[in-house]
């Protein structure tokens, strides 16, 4: 019998409506959301703050650290993921950031940040190609956080420079990209080629076919996949169009979300759940390989011991079905 707490959730944007990185943030808003979010399959997750302006870094980091202390979120909460703010400014590799908001690598910056969450950065993601990258990476690293590479137009120089330099993951490969890429040389294929690098890759159904997700798979092997949702403040609403993440976003009735002026997907409307069991019915993978990808690899990546773990409610793989329902 596979028996699994739920899942764990590397990128979290929001949840029911509630945008971590917005300025209205309240800690209120931020626990009754999460509180939802672990009701549904997640066991623990990083909440994700986007490319913001210094200001909502400011307000939001102290809030979000000190709402992780309380205890129906102590050690559900697990840490942040700063998706930003050093990532690439061009269109494309932006995606439904504002490119506006993005900065240029800086140590000194990071520091700052890290000391407002109170040292509860677990993940950064930057761009490779940014000048800069190097240095702050051995910052980051000395400071126990996980580097990601994404939202970017690395060459293939790049993300060997900064896998040497010690960054470790990838965020949400074949994503935070331009639609048309070169088709030899360009972050996907350097990406995958690093074997170095533990890919995070969105299985919603929306970000990435079920080639390239099996592709990702096969290259990098279970061990190196961490399966994310990239959920949006929008996951968990009701088809519509929303003002979201500095976007106009669509939820179509089949879960899409997107930007069509953009022509961006805007985050995911899944949950972990739902991304896990969607990968499961692709039917190659077996699920004791789904508990590794969306359970064990993103704790192993931030240092979180397995058995520290628990809920009330574990969910098991159900035979029949063919994917993880609520024990």
């Amino acid at each position: 019998m596979i028996e699994v707490p739920g899942f764990v959730d590397s990128q979290v944007n929001g949840f029911l409506g509630v945008d971590y990185s917005d300025e209205n943030l309240t800690e209120d808003n931020f626990i009754s959301s999460a509180k939802e979010l672990l009701a549904r399959g997640t066991a623990a997750f990083l909440p994700t703050v986007i490319t913001s302006f210094e200001n909502i870094y400011e307000r939001n980091l102290p809030m979000l650290a000190k709402a992780m202390k309380t205890p129906e979120l102590e050690n559900r909460v697990l840490g942040l993921h700063l998706e930003g703010p050093f990532i690439s400014a061009l269109p494309g590799a932006v995606g439904a950031h504002n490119p506006q908001a993005v900065r240029k690598p800086d140590p000194k910056f990071l520091k700052k940040l890290y000391d407002l969450s109170e040292g509860q950065i677990k993940i950064l993601t930057i761009a490779a190609e940014a000048d800069g990258a190097e240095e702050l990476i051995a910052c980051a690293s000395e400071l126990g956080i996980a580097v990601s590479l994404g939202h970017h137009l690395a060459k293939p120089e790049d993300i060997e420079r900064c896998s040497a330099a010690g960054a470790k993951l990838l965020t949400h490969l074949g994503n935070g990209c331009p639609n048309q890429i070169d088709r030899h040389h360009n972050p996907i294929w350097s990406g995958l080629a690093d074997d170095q690098l533990t890919a995070m890759i969105i299985t919603d159904g929306h970000h990435l076919p079920p080639s390239l997700i099996k592709t990702v798979i096969r290259a990098k092997s279970t061990a190196k996949v961490i399966i994310t949702s990239d959920a949006s403040p929008i996951a968990g609403k009701p088809p519509g169009r929303y003002n979201t993440l500095g976007n106009v976003a669509i939820l179509e009735p089949n879960g899409r979300l997107h930007n069509p002026e953009k022509q961006c997907l805007v985050g995911s409307s899944a949950t972990i759940l739902e991304c896990v069991n969607y990968l499961a019915s692709l039917n190659f993978l077996s699920p004791k390989e789904l508990v590794e990808m969306a359970f064990r690899n993103p704790l192993k990546m931030i240092g979180i011991p397995e058995n520290s773990i628990t809920t009330s409610s574990p969910y098991l793989w159900d035979q029949k079905l063919f994917k993880f329902v609520k024990k």
